[in-house]
């Protein structure tokens, strides 16, 4: 069965607000108090918390056009490339070679994982 090439793209789509998703977790932790009501009432963590069902209806709206699992989840794991880079440019946290090693890794077994 062939993915069709929406599905990708929701599937990219749905990876780059993950890693704003993760952003907005970890910056609402920083402005947070610590207690429930400060995670519940925060912002931040509640606008995450929109990335991440938005998400899922970007999953649900790709599997629902015909994706494959095998290509999809593969394709949302880019997540970990789209964190790194917004953690370089919010927070200046370097990239080593070792982590662009990684990276082209990873996107060479999506590759791979699309075949």
């Amino acid at each position: 069965m062939n993915t069709p090439a929406i599905s990708v793209i929701y599937f990219l789509i749905a990876s780059l607000l993950g890693a704003l998703g993760q952003y907005l977790y970890k910056s609402g932790a920083e402005t947070s108090t610590g207690g429930l009501g400060s995670y519940v009432s925060n912002p931040r963590i509640l606008s995450g918390v929109v990335c991440y069902i938005a998400v899922m209806v970007l999953f649900v709206a790709a599997f629902k056009k015909g994706g494959s699992l095998t290509v999809l989840y593969p394709v949302y794991a880019s997540t970990f490339v789209w964190a790194a880079l917004l953690a370089m440019l919010v927070y200046g946290t370097p990239i080593k070679p070792v982590n662009i090693a990684g990276m082209a890794l990873l996107i060479f077994g999506m590759y791979l994982m699309g075949k």
